[in-house]
């Protein structure tokens, strides 16, 4: 399973580009990785788990501006095709360092 966190924040004023860094920087402290601009996805092992991470990500939310989040299978993450560019190689945005006990 695959939490994806979209934002779209303003940055017109000082404070909006404070709260925009605090908020990406709290999204790399919880794991998420960077799949484009304001595109983050983490890896998570049941959809419990990523309901309560999206939990844990509202506690931090801007305030203002668009955020939304998308549960998405394994397979689906995968299905994703890439029409321009290609994908980079990083095992940390695969499932394989994911370990179930």
């Amino acid at each position: 399973m695959r939490l994806v966190i979209m934002f779209d924040l303003p940055m017109e004023t000082a404070q909006e580009r404070k709260e925009y860094r605090q908020f990406r920087k709290k999204l790399i402290n919880e794991g998420f990785l960077m799949i484009q601009y304001s595109v983050y996805a983490r890896v998570c092992v049941t959809r419990q788990t990523a309901k309560f991470l999206e939990n844990r990500v509202r506690k931090f939310l801007p305030h203002s501006g668009i955020v939304q989040s998308l549960m998405v299978t394994e397979k689906q993450y995968n299905d994703m095709h890439f029409l321009v560019g290609n994908p980079i190689d990083d095992v940390r945005n695969t499932s394989d360092r994911t370990v179930i006990l």
